[in-house]
């Protein structure tokens, strides 16, 4: 693995836990389509991986599938799942201090951007 998969690796772990702190997003939203666009893993494979950094314990089964079927990249997986807790304990720490509404709208944004990506992909 280089330096620059595993920086990227580090940045979609920060920016998933930052969302998820921030928002309430961070799996599906955020890992599933980075590890597409950036890495050309399988829909499958993204989303094994996905549920790999938030298995313990809800979605352990769904990510031992994948497993079973060689649709989980365990190294991202980890690498992903340390920086995703430091970036959702700053994630929501910025929440806080954050009003409703306003996060709401950064909510929304985020959610409207990233299905316009997913819409307009081929």
């Amino acid at each position: 693995m280089t330096v620059q998969t595993i920086m990227m690796l580090i940045l979609i772990g920060l920016l998933a836990g930052i969302l998820s702190g921030l928002v309430g997003v961070g799996g599906g939203i955020i890992m599933v389509p980075l590890l597409v666009l950036f890495f050309s893993l399988s829909q499958h494979e993204a989303q094994g991986t996905s549920l790999a950094v938030l298995s313990i314990p809800v979605t352990a089964l769904a990510a031992f599938t994948y497993y079973k079927e060689g649709q989980l990249n365990i190294k991202f997986a980890l690498i992903i799942a340390v920086f995703f807790i430091v970036g959702s304990f700053f994630g929501s720490k910025l929440a806080i201090g954050i009003d409703q509404k306003v996060l709401k709208k950064i909510f929304a944004v985020v959610l409207i951007i990233i299905a316009g990506k997913m819409l307009l992909d081929k």
